[in-house]
């Protein structure tokens, strides 16, 4: 029962050992990535593959370096990154990909990786004014910016003329940093930006003051004081963000915008055409872009979106080709579409997920026609869209000097593959180093009910039809932002193996996921379970006409995060289709989750306090009549841990038996590797006990 879970365990879910990171020279002869050396091996190093022999060469192994704590600033950062690896996490370069600089345990590092210089490979210290967070170098490779202590300060390739560009000047102000908000729910992990002559850097002031305290404690050292924890929680204020223009010289001028009508910062690019700002409103039903003057700070509105929802941001934009031209997305025809200085430039029906780079005149952007696979698009104006992946897959690429990198998920074969392209070249492969899976999923993908509905189904290993009834179980994300059902074999090992303990797991994307549109994923608005519940039990009938076997007298289902609150919601409101649920991390007060991610589904609480209590799952708790095992990591600074303390306080007053598992030392990204086989047997052995009748006996375990 433990084999494959000790092996995700160990392999941080089959992540390490892949490459990944990945930076192409201008002139399309390199590429720079991060890997680590083995599928174990949890500390990641710096590479470079010379593209015209296919030679790997290893410039920076970590283990050489240094050793320390990590800032709080990167371990805050990791963790808004989902990032559980060690060693090299992140790098920059200039521009022209001959220095690239990194930090390790506080300390900042300059590498040279040119492959001209004797010294390439070779990894230099700088001395810097103190613990060293996301260091960034100007395009010239001259200068290294890089945040210490919430000041951005700046210091020579050379080692000298470290100094203070900007140093707090409150008890809560930081600057160069990505607020809660901004890093957690709108995808900005940036506080600064250089300008292209690195002469200058826009930097963000943030003044986390009117942001309310919580705290987080280690529960196992009673006599270590908690951590306090700035939480932007709906309805509630947050932090004061501004821009300003600070020179190498001192010199130092505020960006200025309505802030009090536009309070989010949501992108911030600053190319050879000079800066653009997107802010939004805090009901999100406005996006702006604006052009800011760097001279005089002001700003001039280039584009406005609206919508009585929300307005979405795709990823990766704002952005401009070589000639200047705004590429940026709109939502028409019931499809995201790439634009070009306002002009769709996708058709109807390809939906626009990503746009990876700008590459002088091409776009190479992510897009899907079926959900369920996300292809590799480029656009230029002489080509029009064209798609550079043909299999079947999620794929995701970079692109600079002509040079593409694609990397691949397939159900055809098992993790991440990554090939590079040149035009007239042969393809050259990026190797991975990561384990191989134990088990191999067997995934049925289908369409389910009128809503067209993708469902993925998986049987235990070597069950026939008619073999004998199974019950089942959903593993469902089934919320914004993230999808479950995808043509990819490392998207479904955890559900297989749950198969494999006896199991027909069912797997399907609701209403308000990803890759279906706009009218798709602003059904939820206002609803933040209805539909996507309605949609689970939609799926969960169409998979047991298909599949006679399936015992809907037995159904669990078990989720993380959004999934959690899914689960939790499915055996409190409907008893009579769920008959167990597991409940990780769930939110299960609605007024406790952040203002940006919260607010846009749900509203402001102050306006509408009705749908907010509709979606809270204390009230609840008097009616639960099925097996329910929360559980939650208490150091978990996304979903608080007061979620799922809340809700199982509502039920012991409601004298309603429940489970609790609590992880002393986990975030929300889950225990650490050592403790990932408990936590899966656990879920397996729960739902084992709760859904195995004296008639019908549940499969046997198996590895």
């Amino acid at each position: 029962m433990v084999r494959f879970p000790l092996q995700y365990g160990r392999t941080v879910r089959f992540t390490l050992g892949v490459p990944r990171q990945f930076t192409i020279d201008p002139d399309g002869s390199r590429v720079l990535f991060c890997r680590s050396r083995s599928g174990t091996d949890p500390v990641n190093c710096l590479w470079s593959m010379d593209l015209s022999t296919g030679t790997e060469r290893l410039l920076v192994d970590p283990t050489t370096l240094t050793t320390g704590e990590l800032p709080d600033e990167e371990r805050v950062r990791r963790e808004r990154m989902r990032e559980q690896a060690a060693g090299l996490t992140s790098y920059a370069t200039d521009a022209a990909l001959r220095i690239a600089a990194f930090a390790l345990a506080g300390r900042l590092w300059l590498a040279d990786v040119t492959t001209e210089t004797a010294a390439a490979g070779e990894v230099t210290e700088i001395p810097t004014g103190g613990p060293v967070f996301d260091p960034r170098l100007d395009n010239q490779g001259s200068t290294v910016a890089y945040v210490s202590g919430g000041a951005l300060r700046v210091v020579g390739a050379d080692g000298t003329g470290d100094r203070a560009l900007a140093a707090p000047d409150g008890p809560n102000v930081e600057y160069g940093v990505a607020e809660h908000v901004a890093a957690e729910s709108m995808g900005r992990l940036q506080g600064y930006w250089w300008a292209p002559d690195g002469r200058r850097l826009m930097m963000a002031r943030v003044d986390n003051s009117p942001v309310g305290i919580w705290y987080l404690g280690d529960q196992t050292q009673p006599g270590t004081a908690p951590t306090e924890l700035r939480y932007p929680a709906a309805g509630t204020p947050n932090a004061d963000v501004s821009l300003w223009v600070v020179g190498l010289d001192g010199s130092r001028r505020e960006v200025a915008w309505d802030r009090r009508e536009y309070e989010y910062v949501v992108a911030v690019v600053w190319d050879g055409f000079g800066p653009l700002v997107v802010v939004q409103n805090r009901a999100q039903t406005v996006l702006r872009i604006l052009a800011a003057d760097p001279e005089t700070g002001a700003t001039q509105t280039v584009r406005e979106d609206t919508d009585p929802a929300w307005v979405s941001y795709l990823p990766g934009l704002p952005a401009r080709t070589g000639t200047g031209a705004l590429v940026w997305s709109a939502d028409r025809d019931g499809t995201r579409r790439l634009t070009v200085d306002g002009e769709p430039v996708t058709p109807p029906g390809l939906q626009v997920r990503e746009v990876f780079d700008v590459d002088g005149e091409t776009v190479l952007f992510g897009a899907s026609t079926d959900p369920t696979e996300i292809h590799v698009w480029s656009w230029s104006a002489g080509t029009g869209p064209v798609r550079i992946t043909g299999s079947a897959g999620v794929h995701h690429g970079r692109r600079a000097g002509g040079a593409e990198v694609i990397a691949t998920r397939s159900l055809d074969h098992a993790g991440t593959r990554v090939v590079v392209r040149r035009p007239g070249h042969p393809d050259l492969a990026v190797r991975s180093l990561a384990d191989t899976p134990t088990i191999s999923p067997r995934v049925d993908l289908f369409e389910a009910g009128e809503r067209r509905l993708r469902v993925a189904v998986l049987l235990p290993t070597g069950h026939r039809t008619g073999d004998g009834p199974l019950p089942v179980l959903l593993d469902p994300y089934g919320g914004p932002a993230a999808q479950r059902v995808l043509a990819a074999s490392s998207a479904y090992l955890v559900s297989q193996w749950f198969a494999d303990q006896g199991f027909a797991v069912v797997v399907a994307d609701g209403r308000g996921t990803p890759g279906r549109g706009p009218e798709w994923e602003r059904a939820i608005h206002r609803d933040k379970g209805g539909a996507a519940l309605d949609d689970q039990i939609e799926a969960l009938r169409v998979a047991a006409d298909r599949y006679p076997d399936l015992d809907l007298d037995r159904v669990g289902i078990r989720g993380w995060s959004y999934g959690g609150f899914l689960a939790a919601l499915a055996v409190l409101r409907r008893p009579d289709v769920f008959h167990a649920a597991v409940a990780g991390a769930p939110v299960t007060d609605q007024r406790l989750y952040d203002t940006y991610w919260q607010e846009r589904y749900l509203g402001h609480p102050d306006r509408h306090p009705e749908v907010y209590e509709k979606w809270s799952l204390l009230g609840d708790a008097p009616s639960l009549s099925r097996p329910l095992l929360l559980i939650h990591g208490l150091r978990d600074d996304n979903v608080h841990p007061a979620h799922t303390l809340r809700l199982s306080a509502a039920l012991v007053a409601a004298a309603r038996p429940h489970a609790v598992l609590l992880l002393a030392a986990a975030s929300h990204l889950g225990p650490a590797a050592n403790a990932t086989a408990h936590l899966l047997t656990a879920q397996a052995r729960f739902l084992t006990d709760a859904l195995t009748t004296r008639s019908t006996p549940a499969r046997p375990a198996t590895t």
